[in-house]
């Protein structure tokens, strides 16, 4: 039951990314899909795989693989913000 909350709330919140971001200049998506990376996406996300795949093979030290997946997933989002932020400023929507 956790694993599918889990994955709800990412889902959940690339909807809303996806929303948010819709019709806005390449700097903004940048930002708000930065945040909801490393907000909404990272920990859940890292969470359901961990809880899988230890599921899978059978052994809950296998859940200890989010440990690793969540800082990269989390500093995915953070380039992604710093992106946004330090870009320059477009006159483009896309």
């Amino acid at each position: 039951m956790a694993i599918i909350v889990a994955l709800a709330v990412t889902i959940l919140g690339s909807a809303a990314a996806y929303l948010l971001s819709k019709d806005k200049s390449k700097k903004r998506k940048y930002i708000i899909w930065g945040i909801t990376t490393m907000i909404a996406i990272a920990p859940f996300l890292s969470f359901s795989i961990g809880l899988t795949y230890a599921i899978i093979v059978r052994n809950g030290w296998a859940a200890l693989i989010m440990v690793y997946l969540f800082p990269v997933i989390f500093i995915i989002g953070l380039i992604m913000l710093l992106v946004g932020i330090f870009k320059e400023k477009g006159t483009e929507s896309i």
